[in-house]
């Protein structure tokens, strides 16, 4: 908010909220840090269209889980996923279904 002389923010009287330190990433209650997420720079996926990695319903995955076969990070994509309970796209390789069913044999 300006001063009405327009000669600078107006801070008198009026809070002002302290400067928020670097949070690390907070996805669905879990926190994450840059460290943690830097698989995501070598995924093969970030290098192609990710399109294909959301096709619309009913559409073929093929094309994204081809990419996912020769990815080098596919674990740690497909452990983030079901840690946030990713519910759309193909990550690790697998398929919104093909999750729950994993998720469901796990328990």
């Amino acid at each position: 908010m300006w001063n009405i002389l327009g000669e600078g923010p107006l801070t008198s009287g009026v809070p002002q909220p302290e400067p928020r330190p670097e949070r690390p990433w907070s996805f669905g209650g879990v926190v994450e840090d840059d460290a943690a997420l830097s698989w995501q720079e070598r995924a093969l996926c970030a290098q192609t269209d990710p399109e294909a990695f959301f096709p619309e319903k009913g559409g073929s995955t093929r094309e994204a889980k081809r990419v996912c076969v020769s990815c080098d990070v596919r674990a740690e994509c497909l452990e983030y996923a079901l840690a946030h309970d990713e519910r759309f796209g193909i990550w690790g390789g697998l398929s919104e279904r093909e999750r729950r069913k994993l998720k469901r044999r796990a328990l």
